[in-house]
């Protein structure tokens, strides 16, 4: 009996899916670790779940005070990230850390009755503009000789345009301008009459374009691009209100 005991237990430590798996380390910045906030966290998430995390300098889990990695507090201006490995446990760390619990155990953290971490972060995306690599001038050009026919491009034709089409101050104004002047050749009622040098296919002999065909370069329209992203967007005022 206390052979097949021994065996029993030998084939339970031994099996790699039994076997218990040591802690998972964090490692941290002085800023964090020297306010004692990982004592206070990691032995609340052990109790709570049974992972063992403990502070790591060569640890998996890496908190850093800039991304990558998943927002899950703040200090002041700071806002901490964590970079989570492929472990089932980490990952199980990144949840409850922002959760409901874990938001109320960093916000609890206090030190002489101050607050010193919040659960609470704000991620303000740095908002990158396009930089175009055509001659804006030249883009000018081209607007004016062929866009200039309907649309009023700038002061160049100011009051010279067809009334139902609006000008590139107020198509700036739209969240997808970028895309539009892009594909414009593609947008009714432009491929009735636009070809774009290697990108759109000849006018059918049967269908020839209705008016003097406008007739670009890729170049042409880089020069556009660049051109029309330096045009300010039209103040249209306040929304309309309804009553």
């Amino acid at each position: 009996m206390r052979r097949l005991i021994f065996s029993i237990l030998l084939a339970l430590f031994a099996h790699p899916a039994l076997a218990q798996d040591g802690p998972l380390g964090l490692a941290a910045p002085e800023s964090v670790t020297s306010t004692g906030l990982l004592r206070y966290i990691l032995p609340r998430f052990s109790l709570k779940t049974g992972i063992r995390i403990t502070p790591d300098a060569g640890g998996d889990l890496i908190l850093r005070e800039a991304p990558p990695g998943v927002p899950v507090f703040g200090r002041g201006e700071t806002v901490y990230f964590l970079t989570v490995p492929d472990d089932p446990r980490a990952a199980r760390f990144a949840d409850w850390l922002t959760s409901e619990i874990g938001q109320r155990t960093i916000d609890a953290f206090a030190e002489d009755g101050e607050q010193l971490f919040t659960s609470a972060v704000d991620i303000v995306e740095e908002e990158v503009a396009t930089v175009y690599d055509g001659d804006p001038v030249e883009g000018a050009r081209v607007s004016l000789a062929h866009c200039g026919r309907c649309h009023v491009i700038g002061p160049q034709n100011a009051g010279k345009s067809i009334g139902s089409t609006p000008s590139f101050a107020v198509l700036r104004t739209l969240v997808d301008w970028e895309e539009k002047f892009l594909a414009f050749f593609a947008l009714a009622p432009h491929p009735a009459f636009t070809q774009i040098e290697d990108v759109t296919e000849p006018f059918d002999p049967q269908r020839p374009s209705p008016i003097v065909p406008v007739l670009m370069t890729l170049d042409d329209l880089d020069a556009i691009m660049a051109y029309v992203s330096t045009v300010p967007a039209a103040d249209l005022g306040a929304p309309l209100q309804y009553q």
